[in-house]
């Protein structure tokens, strides 16, 4: 008899979806705040 193919998962994989959530909190104001200074920047720089 052959036996089904377990599907076991190792609790040491980390999927990199999961382990970019924790970030985003962080990452999304920070890009946002260099967005709007740049922008800001290059509106001053040409006025």
């Amino acid at each position: 008899m052959s036996q089904a193919p377990q599907h076991e998962q190792n609790p040491a994989e980390v999927d990199p979806a999961e382990a970019i959530v924790d970030v985003i909190p962080w990452v999304l104001p920070l890009a946002g705040a260099l967005l709007i200074f740049l922008l800001a920047f290059i509106a001053v720089s040409m006025a």
